[in-house]
């Protein structure tokens, strides 16, 4: 047992609570008989055991041991309440809507003190990002839809107006913003699903490389329209897991290569080892700047030169594929090509029995 937790400090404090307050009496008591007669040297003598004068001495001793005592204690209850005070103060301010409030103590209390204190500063630095991600998302999602319904609109009361004629162009344009606005919608459906622990899965046993084909040959025209081209090295991977929502995240890692690596090639690998099965994308685009790997995965998040909605994207793809593949119990990555372009994977644990066992 470590000295430092509350048990061992409450038994040691009363152990010397109980050997103070005894040694204060014992040791005043002697010193009281042996310096009785210089106390009160006119005192008569008396054959009785217990005089006025003694009663008055032992309550003295009495007083003395148990403020002792009491001082003693007081220690122990400062040591014990001061982290609680802190801790509650902090947790006041968070309600208040200080998310930045913190419990800080400058003393080294018991060992559970520190850790109720580390953990809280945790929990309210967890709640703080949560907080601001909140704040960023629900700008971000303004953002996102404020420019397709503008231009739905903008058309529609032209076409009203009879300002626009008619055609299958315009008609094709609306439709296109509705579609944009409908993925949008659904990406934060399923984002939403995925944090709630709510993402219905209908887990079935499929071949992970038949899977990747058919995506692949859905997706292939539209990959040629912006000189992409595919390379397939998809070896039989037998995992169990949702194939709508499977398809949907390699779906989503194609798309994402045809809006920000066009011209380039993708190389589609499926395999597994003895715990997981994988799907890699490997490109040949302009890849990723240094430190952005996780970023990536952040809902809205955009490089730079990308940041405007000129190329469709919602900024959710790769959110909603992480969210996907950890819903399965296994994960998404992201890393740079030494030849330059960018890899991404799904990892995916082989059977439903296996979740947590994905290594990273």
């Amino acid at each position: 047992m470590a000295k430092s937790n509350l048990n061992w400090q409450v038994v040691l404090t009363m152990s010397v609570v109980t050997l103070v307050s005894l040694a204060v009496m014992v040791f005043g008591w002697y010193l009281y008989l042996v310096n009785y007669d210089w106390l009160f040297p006119n005192e008569p003598d008396t054959e009785a055991w217990w005089t006025t004068k003694d009663f008055a001495a032992l309550g003295l001793l009495g007083t003395v041991g148990l403020a002792t005592a009491s001082l003693v204690g007081r220690q122990l209850a400062r040591k014990v309440v001061r982290p609680l005070a802190v801790v509650a103060t902090a947790a006041r301010s968070i309600a208040e809507g200080d998310f930045s409030a913190r419990a800080e103590t400058a003393e080294k209390g018991f060992g559970e003190a520190e850790l109720l204190i580390a953990d809280f500063n945790a929990m309210a630095s967890r709640l703080e990002r949560a907080e601001a991600e909140l704040r960023f998302s629900n700008s971000a999602i303004a953002h996102e839809l404020r420019t397709p319904l503008t231009i739905l609109k903008g058309r529609l009361q032209g076409l009203a107006d009879g300002l626009f004629t008619p055609s299958d162009d315009l008609y094709g344009s609306l439709i296109s913003h509705v579609d944009d606005l409908a993925r949008l919608v659904e990406d934060l459906r399923t984002l939403g699903l995925v944090n709630a622990g709510q993402l219905d899965l209908q887990l079935e046993t499929i071949d992970l490389s038949q899977e990747a084909g058919a995506v692949i040959a859905a997706i292939e025209p539209e990959l040629l329209d912006a000189g992409i081209v595919v390379q397939r090295d998809l070896h039989f991977t037998r995992v169990e897991v949702d194939s709508a929502r499977i398809r949907q995240a390699m779906l989503a890692i194609l798309d994402n290569v045809r809006r920000y690596a066009p011209r380039s090639v993708v190389r589609v690998e499926t395999r597994s080892t003895d715990s997981i099965g994988l799907v890699r994308f490997s490109d040949t685009g302009p890849g990723l700047p240094d430190g952005t790997h996780e970023k990536v995965f952040e809902r809205f998040w955009r490089l730079e030169a990308s940041r405007s909605r000129a190329g469709g994207g919602t900024g959710l793809g790769l959110s909603v594929v992480r969210g996907i593949a950890r819903a399965h119990g296994g994960d998404a990555l992201a890393r740079s090509r030494p030849e330059g372009g960018t890899v991404i994977e799904i990892r995916l644990p082989l059977t439903a029995a296996s979740r947590g066992d994905v290594s990273r």
